[in-house]
């Protein structure tokens, strides 16, 4: 169920970043944050700041895991964040574990979330950017079954 839209423009890295941070402070165990957009357009950045959000130790650099498919972080909740970029079909993401990590207690931010079509949970947070210019970006920012997100 739709529940609620929401367009937010970042002007810079730092604004992004921020956003993700606010977002990231409010989520709780089981939360699904399910991110689309082109290459570029700032999905790492953002979940930079969710993890910051998420209490994840600053020393933990936070990269996007292309080739590894997912990254767990300690936090305030287990931290995963998952590219499926490279995710080619359903058989793989079975193969990655992901469907344990989206169904348990921790928290997912899913990178390229459009792959999982029919797959994403009922309740999740769906996020996608826009690239307005060089450090613009427009977020639409739809909840699904998922509690209201406060970003004022």
């Amino acid at each position: 169920m739709h529940n609620r839209r929401i367009e937010i423009i970042t002007h810079s890295p730092a604004e992004t970043k921020a956003l993700g941070q606010k977002i990231g402070q409010q989520l709780k165990p089981g939360a699904v944050i399910a991110l689309t957009g082109e290459l570029g357009s700032g999905k790492t950045v953002f979940v930079q700041g969710l993890a910051a959000g998420m209490e994840v130790p600053a020393d933990y650099y936070i990269t996007s895991p292309t080739f590894t498919f997912i990254n767990e972080y300690p936090g305030r909740h287990p931290f995963y964040h998952v590219d499926l970029y490279r995710i080619e079909n359903r058989d793989d993401l079975d193969e990655i574990g992901l469907f344990e990590i989206i169904h348990g207690e921790g928290i997912s931010a899913i990178e390229w979330a459009d792959r999982l079509q029919e797959d994403i949970p009922a309740k999740y947070l769906d996020i996608h950017l826009e690239i307005i210019d060089d450090k613009t970006r427009k977020f639409f920012i739809d909840t699904y079954g998922f509690e209201t997100i406060i970003l004022i």
